[in-house]
């Protein structure tokens, strides 16, 4: 199973639009959101469906939507348009009609340029698609398994060989810093008391950022949680819980740090997450 969902990821990278199709659905299932998508003159059309308006909120379903492709990072493709509509029965020719007439057939649209990921991610990536798989244990002849393992280690050594050259750059450029530093022997001397005494701030830093780390999971969590139960809640007491799930998680969000990687995110879904308490709060007052 992990092969198959890291084949998918890999053909979503080479710019397969099934593939992308595959990899949006599963990232947005927690929204009950379905993605179809075209690649059309050099821009990959996106459209997300919805039964409900709520769950298509436009900058909370376009900050998921980007950073989803930009970690697949497919090739060629940089434009994305996202449109958006209530769900609709299949059809084929969704993109003509939408081109047609966007005012009257979707709720919003925005295009999107995705960010080209840094040298060394795609490196790796580079590696990651083209490791050697493992040698299949039905090989009938030894003559076969031979053939296989001397095509993997002449790729092992390949790959060996090209971080052992970026390892010695690295090494290179480090020790021409030292040489540097050895003609400023007080600055030196700085630096290395600096290094023996950990700054406080730093460590300070990181514990807040493993903080909103772990707030924004169980922000998510309780937010998947109180999605499902109000698909079946009927009483007032499970109204009443439900919008207590939401306010926890809108709290949750609001305390995620400045300083933490998804902090945007988490300051767009503490809003949403509010609104949906307030709903659910409606629902239980109308029992």
């Amino acid at each position: 199973m992990t092969d198959q969902i890291n084949d998918i990821f890999i053909q979503a990278r080479q710019g397969s639009v099934a593939a992308i199709i595959q990899v949006l659905n599963q990232q947005l299932a927690t929204l009950d959101v379905r993605i179809r998508a075209i690649f059309s003159d050099g821009v990959l059309q996106l459209l997300c469906e919805a039964s409900q308006i709520e769950q298509l909120e436009q900058s909370n379903l376009v900050q998921q939507v980007k950073h989803t492709l930009e970690d697949i990072s497919p090739r060629n493709i940089r434009k994305v348009n996202i449109n958006s509509r209530i769900v609709q029965e299949q059809q084929l020719l969704w993109l003509d009609e939408i081109t047609k007439d966007p005012k009257d057939k979707l709720l919003w649209s925005q295009q999107i340029t995705l960010a080209r990921p840094n040298i060394f991610k795609q490196i790796a990536r580079h590696f990651q698609a083209n490791k050697p798989k493992s040698i299949p244990i039905s090989l009938s002849t030894s003559l076969e398994r031979a053939q296989m393992q001397k095509q993997n280690q002449f790729q092992l050594g390949m790959m060996g060989g090209f971080f052992l050259s970026l390892l010695m750059l690295v090494l290179g450029i480090q020790v021409n810093k030292w040489l540097n530093f050895s003609r400023l022997d007080r600055i030196s001397t700085i630096e290395n008391t600096n290094l023996q005494s950990p700054d406080p701030t730093i460590k300070n830093l990181e514990d807040t950022i493993a903080e909103s780390k772990e707030a924004f999971a169980q922000a998510v969590r309780l937010a998947q949680e109180a999605a499902a139960d109000g698909k079946t809640a009927q009483s007032q007491e499970e109204w009443t819980a439900i919008a207590s799930k939401w306010q926890q998680a809108s709290q949750l969000m609001a305390s995620v740090s400045p300083g933490y990687s998804r902090y945007d995110v988490a300051v767009n879904r503490a809003e949403l997450y509010q609104k949906y308490s307030d709903i659910a709060k409606q629902e239980a007052n109308k029992k």
